[in-house]
């Protein structure tokens, strides 16, 4: 396993390679197979899954829509779980089927994009492949429906998502000063 130390100015050290690295870094190893553990260089503790958020987040800064997003809501969902309740969470049938959905509905837009497909027959497939019965036609919805609907269900938008990133900067620039200050 390859151990990695962050020191306190945020600096990421490989200590394999003897050398210091990016979060594009970190996460190109772990794409390439290796596993890493990320060790807080002046308390010693394991850091590990907040790098890998961190990694998650740039991501999805970059590629937006690099996580689907119900993965991501059931994440926030799973807050406090255990690690059992959240993997069931995730692991739920109807979110794999609402990714599936989501891929097709990006899929026929990309076809009507590229003018592969209609427009009227990207919306007759749409209506044909993801049909709920259960839930208004998404076609008929406009802005505010759509809201209405987001908040009813508790979807954080992006402005929310993108404020508790910023409070959580804060928070580890505030906990990495608390630490340096006790030494």
């Amino acid at each position: 396993m390859l151990t990695i130390k962050r020191y306190p100015n945020r600096k990421f050290y490989d200590t394999e390679e003897k050398c210091y690295i990016t979060l594009e870094d970190i996460s190109e190893r772990i794409r390439s197979g290796r596993e890493v553990q990320v060790i807080d260089q002046a308390s010693g503790e394991e850091i590990t899954s907040v790098v890998l958020s961190q990694i998650i987040f740039e991501q999805e800064k970059k590629r937006s829509g690099f996580v689907p997003r119900s993965v991501l809501t059931g994440l926030v969902q799973a807050g406090g779980f255990t690690m059992g309740r959240m993997r069931r969470a995730l692991a739920n049938p109807l979110d794999l089927i609402k990714q599936i959905d989501e891929e097709i509905a990006q899929r026929i837009d990309l076809l009507i994009k590229r003018g592969e497909l209609a427009e009227e027959e990207g919306h007759l497939w749409r209506e044909k492949l993801l049909k709920d019965l259960s839930a208004p036609d998404p076609i008929s919805l406009d802005d505010a429906d759509i809201q209405r609907l987001l908040d009813e269900r508790g979807v954080p938008s992006s402005n929310d998502l993108e404020s508790l990133s910023q409070q959580l900067e804060e928070l580890m620039s505030k906990l990495e000063d608390l630490e340096t200050n006790s030494e």
